[in-house]
């Protein structure tokens, strides 16, 4: 299979093809293979990644760079920018140019939505979105998909709920977009009425001829979904007031999850706060701490290697 993928920007999965997914797919079960077999290899050895976060991040952070780490490739690791001449009033283009001289690659992270994008048009080289505000965030969708398609076998004909604050919630923007390359799939949005879908998504979803629904409430929905996708109160994005009205929301427990199907699937990209309780932990439906976290580090691993290698 032709690398489709290699020296390309990952900013939006608006980018992202069929052959694509099947492409990235196909590698990230290879890269789980190889870890569990090798723990990794050299073969991104001589190649450098700039992690540049201007935000917090535990998992997107950490998996990038132990995915180069496995794959034997340099890191630049910046969890925060604020040691960096950006504390000195450096634009962001001029910032990426700079580490586009000393990286391969650059990950980055930034609170404004389409900064990214703003930034890939400066770079000399591929720049992969590890979240922009409130817009999207590309691989999270991608490690989605890959978990749902290795638990199902395949993506079509499946009925995924996601819940919760989805006016600020850039993986599932992302994940909804990526799922219209799927016509056959049925997706349903619950959300309160204080954080209704982003407008520019929906209009992407009927742009496309999508297959979904709005809702405000969810548990009547249970008793028919395949994938479950709880989502987190974005606090960061809101006013006081708009959290206190919406926190608490949505609270996924064990007589919820009894509701729903013994073969379907519990998500959270993380981090989890109030919005699952704990005892749903032990269902073997939830899949959020164990595949759909594990896979963050083998997708991220398969998009290095397919981005730098032909």
């Amino acid at each position: 299979m032709t690398n489709s993928l290699f020296n390309r920007h990952l900013v939006s999965v608006d980018s992202l093809t069929l052959n694509d997914l099947d492409l990235i797919f196909a590698k990230s079960i290879s890269m789980k293979k190889l870890v569990a077999d090798k723990g990794g290899d050299e073969r991104l050895k001589g190649k450098i990644l700039a992690a540049l976060f201007f935000e917090p991040s535990t998992r997107t952070f950490s998996s990038f760079i132990t995915s180069m780490q496995r794959l034997g490739g340099g890191i630049i690791p910046l969890p925060t920018m604020n040691f960096t001449s950006i504390a000195k009033g450096e634009t962001l283009p001029d910032t990426v140019r700079v580490y586009s001289k000393y990286a391969d690659c650059i990950v980055m992270r930034h609170p404004e939505p389409f900064s990214v994008s703003t930034a890939a048009k400066s770079a000399q080289v591929p720049v992969i979105n590890a979240g922009d505000g409130i817009n999207e965030h590309p691989t999270q969708a991608i490690i989605d998909y890959v978990t749902i398609r290795e638990k199902f076998k395949k993506i079509e004909n499946l009925h995924i709920l996601m819940i919760g604050d989805l006016a600020h919630y850039r993986p599932t923007n992302s994940l909804a977009k990526l799922l219209t390359l799927f016509p056959e799939i049925t997706v349903s949005l619950a959300t309160p009425v204080q954080t209704p879908i982003p407008a520019e998504i929906k209009d992407y979803l009927l742009k496309r001829k999508a297959n979904f629904k709005e809702y405000n409430g969810f548990s009547k929905l249970l008793p028919e979904i395949d994938v479950l996708y709880i989502t987190r109160v974005k606090k960061e994005y809101m006013t006081d007031k708009l959290y206190h009205s919406v926190k608490g929301s949505y609270i996924i427990n064990a007589k919820l999850v009894n509701k729903m199907k013994k073969n379907s699937i519990i998500m959270h990209c993380l981090p989890r706060i109030d919005e699952i309780a704990m005892e749903v932990d032990a269902d073997p439906r939830s899949i959020y701490l164990s595949n759909q976290l594990a896979n963050s580090l083998y997708v991220r691993m398969g998009l290095l290697d397919l981005i730098l290698r032909k």
